[in-house]
């Protein structure tokens, strides 16, 4: 199917920038042998369309489904998108004048809203097991001129592991991330209520009740389970466990830990599968940090974490002697040295600092702990432990997971370079008056990545202004914005 695709297309149809892959050479023998497997898996497994896709800087999915038999087109020539896409905020409005000569984004090759490229990522492709003869692929956002975007949070990721790459190392990453399932009771489906944003719709718990690790709440939760699980596999994803967690359709997923750019690619399904299989069973799946919904638990997501020598494969996090490594060491001073700004991208919604500031079980000082779960950063493992590695347990599951990594890395990388020392780990995280807070809002969080000339540096100042000009945008639409608790506090009183 894929081989034949291209068999007398006339030029002036053909799809995206003509031999694109071709001019930035990025063809070759590994091209085609991952172009080959495709084509048999799209041959095989009877794939009618292919959904092309890249997460903004909101970490929000946006896809371009395209007949397969014209996927060989894009993996060569690339996905044309409007670069309009980078322009808007979590509720679609548009943040800057995107037909200006730069777009709004200070770059002649973005004018005008015009094309930019997605280029496949042909690792990445896997059949969606919920969707019949349907697949997916990942790709990476190329401009006009042919450069990289820097905007794509992708790329980001790309060149923090690459700067890891060339001193030797790889980043391994490990996911456990919650979420909030729901029965849904009503889906306003009017007009009235299909906005930017929408209503979100009436919901309903899976069960009555919860309690937690509870046999029977595990139990009355199999079917969507099953369905989750199914799903996660069938993406070829390293399922570790799916359980319910604290309250009502609060769940749980934990992957085993993988390699570099892979780790972040495998959240991008994860979200993409169980929103997509949820709402198949007439529920909402959402990574919402705190629901506003009575009873509803906060939800997090922690990162776990280490380095990898590339040649001996040994985690260079591991001391026979000490609890962590003097590598260890300092990339966690270089993670509690920039906990402020990197906020910004651990937890990137005006909602993320509720749970933060309201939940007993989220982290409140910039410290870190051996074993203790009450530290930003948890030390789990120790002395001759092959295990030994991080977590950082202040993430909110909304969080690009491009950023989140990229983040972690390039201040882990300055704590290395710059040989910053955490001080000895607290024993109790929780009592302490003489350790900095974690940022209280987004907006104190905005403000330290304004003031990072780390950040400037390693993400590029290019971005970090872009990134803060969208993220400004949405907390000025917050701020105008009057809340039920501003209406009922001084409407009737003033």
């Amino acid at each position: 199917m894929v081989q034949s695709a291209n068999k007398g297309i006339d030029a002036n149809v053909a799809l995206g920038s003509a031999d694109l892959r071709k001019r930035l050479k990025l063809d070759g023998k590994e091209f085609d042998a991952e172009l080959k497997r495709v084509g048999n898996l799209i041959e095989e497994a009877g794939i009618e369309i292919v959904r092309v896709s890249f997460l903004d800087a909101h970490g929000i999915l946006r896809t371009r489904p395209i007949e397969a038999r014209h996927f060989r087109q894009v993996a060569s020539n690339g996905m044309p998108t409007t670069s309009a896409i980078l322009s808007m905020d979590t509720a679609n409005n548009i943040a800057v004048p995107i037909f200006s000569a730069d777009g709004g984004l200070g770059r002649e090759d973005m004018g005008g809203g015009g094309d930019m490229y997605i280029l496949p990522d042909l690792k990445t492709f896997k059949s969606l097991p919920w969707e019949p003869k349907s697949a997916m692929v990942l790709g990476d956002i190329y401009l006009r001129s042919g450069l990289r975007c820097p905007f794509d949070p992708r790329f980001q990721m790309q060149e923090a592991c690459a700067r890891l790459n060339a001193m030797g190392l790889k980043f391994m990453g490990g996911v456990e991330v919650e979420c909030t399932i729901l029965n849904v009771t009503n889906g306003r489906l009017t007009m009235e209520d299909s906005g930017m944003p929408a209503t979100p719709p009436a919901v309903a718990p899976l069960q009555h009740g919860y309690q937690y690790f509870s046999s029977d709440v595990v139990d009355g939760a199999g079917d969507l389970i099953a369905d989750l699980r199914e799903a996660l596999i069938g993406l070829d994803l390293p399922l570790r466990m799916i359980e319910p967690e604290w309250g009502p359709g609060q769940i749980e997923i934990t992957f085993d830990p993988l390699l570099d750019v892979d780790a972040a690619d495998a959240v991008v399904y994860l979200k993409t599968a169980v929103k997509q299989v949820a709402r198949r069973r007439g529920m909402i799946a959402s990574f919402m940090a705190t629901p506003g919904l009575p009873n509803a638990f906060s939800t997090g997501w922690h990162l776990h974490q280490s380095l990898v020598d590339c040649k001996s494969g040994v985690n260079a996090f591991l001391s026979q002697d000490e609890v962590i490594s003097d590598l260890g060491r300092n990339f966690v001073g270089g993670l509690i040295e920039h906990f402020a700004a990197g906020a910004a991208f651990s937890n990137p919604t005006i909602n993320g600092y509720k749970r933060l500031n309201a939940s007993p079980l989220s982290p409140k000082f910039a410290t870190w702990s051996h074993h203790n779960k009450g530290a930003m950063v948890r030390l789990i493992g120790g002395p001759g432990d092959q295990t030994t590695h991080l977590e950082n347990r202040v993430g909110e599951p909304a969080a690009n997971p491009y950023l989140y990594m990229a983040s972690q890395i390039f201040a882990g990388l300055d704590g290395i370079e710059r040989k910053i020392d955490p001080g000895d780990p607290v024993s109790d995280p929780v009592l302490l008056s003489d350790k900095p807070i974690m940022p209280v809002d987004l907006i104190h969080a905005i403000e330290a990545l304004e003031q990072s000339s780390m950040y400037s540096q390693s993400l590029g100042e290019e971005f970090v202004n872009y990134y803060l000009m969208i993220q400004k945008y949405a907390i000025n639409r917050f701020l105008s914005t009057v809340t039920d608790w501003e209406h009922r506090e001084y409407f009737e009183r003033f």
